[in-house]
């Protein structure tokens, strides 16, 4: 679509009623990124209240009309996904604005590709719209969904505004409290290297950032109708606010790589209903000894065979998501269904030629009268998907008017590369969308909401904690991605014979199990962090997925490396991973850059000092200007700090720190195994290095507490 162009969403599909939004934008240095928004505007372009505004504290609304999926990797990058159900949304709404901002001085003419795309229930895109001429803008409006005569219309707006989100909401109504930032320019070249030293080490971020109720002195909670305080993402910090605000919440075990202030509640604010959150550690037991276990609500017995693991696995899964209405909703906001009641099958017969098909679950959700189902196909154990089976299965979802076939292994779903092959009848009206689900993702989203987002009472909190714990045991079969392929031995003994060529397609299949195992890698600390982890890409516009992989196996095969990048949301630095497939070593690496103004020797013994509780033998190597500087682990450079500096007197620019370790042979999930020392030095790195990098790394212009987060909404 063009800018300003306009059209009826009915015309595009005869199913609207809930449809998908998608922001994307790629970067070819792999940086940059923001922040979506969503806000429901009235007759008078006005928001209504406070609760109208969604973004990363305040992601969904109670009646399901909005819910923010968050980024989702894709083939170039990432995608930040809203899932809006038009049939929930309040009539007194008369628009939906879909917007995003930047941090701080970033600007969206640093990415590239900027598009907003609109997919119908069934997946199908109905539409898109490129922004090309992005410059200086700081926030965008992408475009607006609007009611015209009973019938929803999408505009194509692309408007920017340099004044960052502050201009974009002051536009609708809301009063916005910048607060007093940051002086974050780190300057001490006055100062003499003692005070410097000594003003670094003491002043930490919670000092500098002040309070939520300093920061935040708006109006909301007070029954006033448009003017609710909005928080300004100035500078990408981590924000674990949804764990620290949710009553008896949590910190994550392992803290973001950058500290973000802690909104207080301020006196006399009304507060949203209370969320209930776990926490991490278990209470102590009353056990006489170790060998009394707890009783379980679903205990795992040792199975004889795949088959009783799918259907056990299965009935649990569903009925926590019928039972659990926040889980039921996130997993199955993205595939179409609208937030209506849930109820969920097992073993359901339906006729299919001369005998009936079984799928292993269905899952019907209504809303206004309307139905929307979905057939669930389950396979545990690393089995793979029978495409002759969801063939099946997609037939008669056509044939029956159901809306869906939902594929639930433990693999993992690429761009360009299905998991199963099927066809589709195009002579069919009715479409039927086949979507692929991850017991990795099943997993993640769960400890997203009983460790950091909470959910509505704690019967619902524990129902998901014998969830995960069922997930989580050994004998469940739903343990995620842990198989490299068949490709995996041969492709190492070529590397290590030097006889792997280029152009070989079983490097090819090598490249798409790693980035498999990647995205794994990120669901996994993304819930344990409470923030979302990506794959980074460093994506050139225009380029597919398949030449880029047959790049990466191009230079596996002539270098012997497996390499990918992870990036917390919110973090200042990235976190490397290299799998060196001819020394067996596997490095795991970040940069720090050095904080401006401070002196050379004070900025070495400040690193060494948050690095206290590190191994000894972390990898520690001076950055300079495009060259490396000197370097030694951890246990030599700890008496003598300045053997970090350069003899040369060159300016230091940052650090680079690396841990080493071997990695398993085998290409599946045994103690030795290769999936299991990359999950294991990902671990290390992150808990033992990067927790405490937040107290080295300068720190950034907080994102501004608003009154929506002091007031307890979620």
């Amino acid at each position: 679509m063009a800018k300003g162009a306009n059209i009826g969403l009915a015309a595009l599909s005869d199913d609207t009623g809930s449809v998908v939004v998608g922001l994307s934008w790629s970067s070819a240095s792999g940086d940059g990124d923001a922040d979506v928004s969503v806000l429901l505007i009235d007759g008078d372009g006005k928001v209504r209240s406070d609760s109208d505004f969604y973004f990363y504290n305040h992601p969904d609304a109670a009646d399901g009309s909005v819910q923010l999926l968050g980024k989702v990797p894709t083939e170039n990058g990432s995608e930040d996904r809203i899932s809006l159900d038009l049939t929930a949304i309040p009539s007194d709404v008369a628009t939906v604005i879909v917007a995003a901002s930047q941090y701080g001085s970033a600007c969206f003419g640093d990415l590239n590709d900027l598009r907003m795309t609109v997919t119908d229930r069934s997946g199908e895109a109905l539409l898109g719209f490129s922004i090309p001429d992005a410059t200086i803008e700081t926030a965008f409006i992408f475009g607006e969904l609007y009611r015209r005569n009973d019938e929803w219309k999408f505009r194509a707006v692309g408007q920017g505004y340099e004044t960052g989100l502050a201009g974009l909401a002051t536009d609708f109504g809301i009063t916005v409290d910048e607060g007093d930032d940051e002086d974050a320019d780190g300057s001490e070249a006055a100062k003499t290297q003692d005070e410097a030293e000594e003003e670094t080490v003491a002043t930490g971020p919670s000092e500098a950032a002040g309070s939520a109720e300093e920061m935040s002195p708006g109006v909301a909670g007070t029954g006033m109708r448009t003017a609710p305080a909005l928080p300004i993402p100035a500078q990408a910090t981590a924000s674990t606010d949804s764990a620290a605000a949710a009553p008896g919440g949590t910190t994550p075990a392992s803290a973001p790589l950058a500290d973000a202030p802690q909104p207080t509640r301020r006196r006399g604010t009304r507060t949203a209903k209370k969320k209930v959150t776990l926490p991490k550690a278990a209470k102590k037991s009353l056990a006489e000894n170790d060998s009394w276990k707890p009783a379980r609500l679903f205990p795992v017995p040792s199975y004889k065979s795949d088959r009783e693991r799918e259907v056990r696995a299965t009935s649990v899964l569903l009925s926590v998501m019928a039972e659990v209405p926040e889980f039921g909703r996130r997993l199955t906001a993205g595939f179409g269904a609208p937030a209506g009641r849930m109820q969920t099958f097992t073993e359901v017969s339906l006729p299919h030629g001369d005998s009936p098909k079984r799928p292993d679950g269905v899952i019907r959700t209504e809303r206004a009268g309307k139905l929307w189902t979905a057939l669930v196909e389950t396979k545990t154990n690393g089995n793979p998907l029978k495409s002759e089976q969801v063939q099946n299965y997609m037939d008669i979802a056509a044939r029956r008017g159901y809306e869906a076939v939902i594929a639930l292994s433990n693999d993992v779903a690429l761009e360009g590369s299905p998991l199963v092959e099927v066809k589709t009848d195009g002579r069919r009206k009715h479409k039927v969308s086949l979507w692929h689900l991850s017991w990795a993702e099943v997993a993640h989203q769960a400890q997203m909401l009983i460790r950091h987002e909470g959910v509505g009472n704690a019967a619902h909190a524990w129902l998901l904690q014998e969830l995960l714990h069922y997930l989580q045991h050994e004998n469940s079969g739903c343990h995620g991605f842990q198989n490299m392929g068949p490709a995996w031995v041969p492709v190492r003994n070529g590397i290590d014979s030097e006889t792997l060529c280029q152009g070989d397609p079983r490097a090819v299949e090598v490249v798409e199990s790693w980035e498999r195992l990647i995205r794994q890698v990120c669901l996994r600390l993304g819930g344990e962090l409470g923030q979302k982890a990506l794959p980074v890409q460093r994506a050139k516009r225009g380029s597919d997925p398949k030449s880029r992989r047959t790049e990466l196996a191009d230079r596996l095969c002539e270098e012997g490396k497996l390499s990918a990048e992870l990036r917390v949301d919110g973090a200042q630095s990235i976190l490397s991973l290299t799998a060196d497939l001819r020394t067996g070593k596997i490095r795991t690496s970040i940069d720090v850059p050095a904080p401006d103004g401070a002196y050379p020797l004070s900025v070495a013994k400040r690193l060494l000092r948050v690095l206290n509780d590190a191994p000894a033998d972390l990898h520690v190597e001076t950055l300079l200007e495009g060259r490396s500087g000197p370097r030694g682990t951890l246990e030599r450079l700890r008496p003598e700090p300045g053997d970090l500096l350069p003899k040369d007197g060159v300016a230091i620019t940052g650090f680079r720190l690396s841990l080493f370790k071997g990695m398993g042979s085998s290409r599946g999930s045994t103690e030795s195994g290769f999936i299991r020392s990359i999950d294991e030095a990902v671990d290390r790195f992150y808990s033992s290095v990067v927790t405490h990098l937040g107290q080295f790394e300068q720190r950034r212009a907080p994102r501004v507490a608003s009154a929506t987060e002091t007031s307890g909404v979620h």
